[in-house]
């Protein structure tokens, strides 16, 4: 019988100082601490205070970048929670954005990637930044995802939203064709080699983090009922459905075009692994509206693995104090992001 595998070790970027992302990652990371080994990446001192004003059970011990890059991560066992110390630069005042603490939030993202390449963690697991704070801090930044895509090296990333409505109910994965575009410029986006890209990603990653022997995908068409023939528009004949008999000649399972309105529906979505939809607010309102609170953001197609909230940072809530805050979707994706890396550890040890 195979010894089990340690538990996975994720590092958690802790996000705006000012926003719910300090709190619900010590709270979620605390919860699991059992299943997973979750490192958190912040400002220890006022980690440690948020810690205490949270539950003063909860226990961290706090390691500096130079230590951690001169002899890697010692073990700790359940009962504490290792912080990477990555120092802010200004007080926080909770609600209130600082400019002055943007690189430092930006420098617990470039530690986590260098410690997932390095070896140091399995996954990242990602608390909701503020995209300002880091442009007022003179760094240009569009989001996570374009720049754990940029700092890898890698040309071309997916962004996958995943959750369940609630127990038993099955689970729901929407990714994107084209992400944070303004809606006139999507058709000009979409390309056959693109698309392609998408669905070989969407493929790969299904089978190799997800543990899906054969993935199902469903693809939604551009235009309001697929195009209806031509009559509504021609990319689903000129562009979506050639690229769709392409992936089958590579032997992937993709089918469609579908009518994005129609397709959301348990009779369809039963024999589904994944929906790929063409546009941002085309497939993210039905997942969010299904499972808004347990929802998680992957991103696809990186050399490492990340997850992440589904919300943002919530600076009025945080405004109001601990507590109020539903570190659920933190949860799920600390949740998501261990099922990655033992479903990685499978396919590779195959």
């Amino acid at each position: 019988m195979a010894a089990p595998q340690a538990r996975p070790v994720l590092a958690v970027t802790v996000g705006e100082p000012a926003g719910i992302g300090p709190e619900i990652a010590i709270r979620a990371a605390w919860a699991l601490r059992e299943q997973a080994n979750c490192v958190l990446v912040g400002d220890a001192a006022f980690l440690a205070l948020t810690a205490s004003l949270i539950d003063p059970a909860i226990r961290l011990s706090a390691l500096s970048t130079q230590a951690l890059r001169n002899s890697g991560l010692p073990h700790f066992g359940p009962d504490r929670l290792a912080v990477i110390d990555v120092p802010l630069a200004a007080h926080v005042r909770p609600g209130t954005l600082d400019p002055e603490n943007g690189r430092a939030v930006l420098a617990t993202l470039d530690l986590a990637i260098e410690g997932a390449r390095a070896g140091w963690f399995d996954a990242i697991v990602t608390a909701p930044l503020q995209k300002s704070t880091i442009n007022d801090a003179g760094v240009a930044f569009s989001g996570h995802t374009e720049y754990l895509a940029e700092k890898t090296g890698t040309p071309k990333v997916v962004m996958m939203l995943a959750g369940s409505p609630g127990p038993g109910q099955p689970y729901l994965r929407v990714a994107l064709a084209t992400t944070h575009l303004p809606l006139k410029e999507v058709s000009g986006a979409l390309t056959r080699e693109g698309l392609a890209q998408v669905i070989d990603i969407l493929h790969l990653d299904l089978k190799t983090k997800f543990g899906i022997a054969a993935p199902r995908i469903l693809v939604t068409g551009l235009n309001p009922h697929a195009g209806e023939n031509g009559y509504l528009g021609r990319e689903e004949i000129e562009l979506i459905s050639p690229v769709l008999e392409g992936a089958r000649a590579r032997g992937i399972d993709a089918r469609g075009p579908y009518p994005a309105d129609t397709l959301f529906q348990p009779k369809y979505l039963r024999d589904a692994d994944c929906v790929l939809a063409m546009y941002h607010d085309q497939g993210l309102p039905v997942l969010k509206y299904a499972t808004f609170g347990r929802g998680i953001n992957v991103t696809l197609g990186l050399p490492i693995i990340r997850t992440s909230v589904d919300h943002g940072t919530a600076l009025d809530l945080a405004a109001q104090g601990l507590g109020l805050a539903d570190c659920g979707s933190m949860e799920e994706a600390i949740r998501a992001a261990m099922h990655m890396v033992q479903a990685s550890r499978a396919a590779s040890s195959h």
